[in-house]
């Protein structure tokens, strides 16, 4: 069962008009062609494991003291004050962990307070989030936890090449982390099916070639620029567009709906004429989608969930809705799950005029029903 869902974006907006001058775009030009018109920086010293865990904070709480500095963006919500007892794993969504070795998790719960619970990354780039919400519900559904944190986190700015305004005026950073837990069949929240999948051969369309064994392994130095982010926009737009059409176009088989049955469609936020180009051919109408990277871009891993936390905390979501979400990544990859959207209700915080809301609290994992919730049913998810 999906809980609760909640997102964090770092400091102020960049607009579109505050990007390089060399870059030599306008606002026009960028909305035009990407349908964003801003996105959020990390400041310099914050990395992935600082947006994962202001993000994950919103659900879990904190046993540690608060590690956001100054002007950094978030609201405030939490299933209760024993974090440790309501969470039994964590799962982090990254394609830009804090380091090559070790992964990223593990500090996460550690600072989270949650103490030797299981926890790993998994590298399926924009994808990751999807993928981490099939495996924290076979976490679930097999018995082994009654709770999973999954964090999608990225910040993709150490990444960029500052001479690329291709991938410059598209990614943004952020976090989005929700809970899963176990629950019962036909109850709000419930993940109901998944389609996952990757295609190798394509592996070098989306790539920072520096850094990992390959690049090591061999004696001559790394060229200039294999330490940045490259992606070859025209073939991923294909590519992007083909699998999230056919893994939507499936699944939707698999739970017997029509596309008319999808109150909300959430892709992943890569660009506004992917989204638009994958709804039309699945057949889903513009009122139907949704969609927030107009105001933080692509984010990679957070963007899924952090469109959903916004939507939510927007009161555009009711208990039971059928959700389809879906995202394509590097390697290649990608993935969709159809849900059932779970009783949440967004926090009632007051939040500076800086700040994106971005964050939503499940009622059923309100500190007096967290231990309801997890003992329900231990077989469902």
């Amino acid at each position: 069962m999906l809980e609760g869902v909640a997102g964090w974006v770092p400091g102020e907006p960049v607009p579109n008009g505050a990007l390089p001058a060399e870059w030599e775009v306008d606002d026009a030009w960028i909305r035009r062609r990407t349908g964003i018109a801003g996105r959020h920086r990390a400041a310099p010293g914050m990395s992935t494991g600082d947006l994962a865990y202001e993000a994950a904070r919103l659900l879990v709480g904190e046993a540690a003291s608060p590690g956001a500095g100054p002007g950094w963006a978030g609201s405030v919500g939490s299933v209760g004050s024993d974090p440790a007892g309501s969470v039994d794993a964590v799962v982090l969504a990254t394609a830009t962990p804090d380091h090559l070795c070790p992964g990223t998790a593990p500090a996460l719960a550690a600072r989270l307070g949650l103490g030797t619970v299981p926890a790993f990354d998994i590298g399926a780039v924009c994808s990751g989030f999807v993928y981490g919400l099939a495996v924290c519900h076979g976490l679930v559904v097999s018995g082994l936890y009654e709770r999973v944190l999954l964090v999608g986190a990225d910040v993709y700015s150490t990444w960029l090449d500052p001479r690329d305004r291709s991938s410059g005026v598209v990614f943004g950073d952020g976090a989005g982390a929700a809970l899963i837990g176990a629950g019962r069949a036909g109850d709000p929240g419930e993940l109901l099916a998944f389609d996952l999948g990757s295609d190798g051969t394509g592996y070098d369309l989306i790539t920072v070639v520096g850094g990992g064994a390959r690049s090591r392994s061999v004696a001559e130095p790394s060229a200039e620029g294999d330490e940045y982010f490259r992606m070859r926009g025209r073939a991923v737009y294909q590519h992007a567009v083909e699998r999230m059409t056919g893994s939507c176009r499936s699944l939707l088989r698999t739970v017997g709906w029509d596309a008319a049955d999808v109150d909300h469609f959430v892709p992943h936020q890569a660009n506004a004429r992917i989204l638009r180009a994958v709804a039309e051919r699945v057949g889903i109408g513009a009122r139907s989608c949704v969609t927030h990277l107009d105001r933080v871009g692509n984010t990679g891993a957070a963007s899924i969930p952090l469109a959903l936390a916004d939507a939510d905390a927007r009161g555009r979501f009711r208990a039971g809705d059928r959700m389809l979400l879906t995202a394509f990544g590097g390697g290649l990859t990608w993935g969709t799950v159809a849900l059932r959207w779970p009783a949440t209700t967004a926090p009632a915080t007051e939040t500076p005029a800086t700040e994106t809301p971005a964050t939503t609290t499940s009622e059923a994992v309100r500190p007096e029903n967290a231990r309801a919730t997890a003992l329900d049913g231990r077989n469902g998810s």
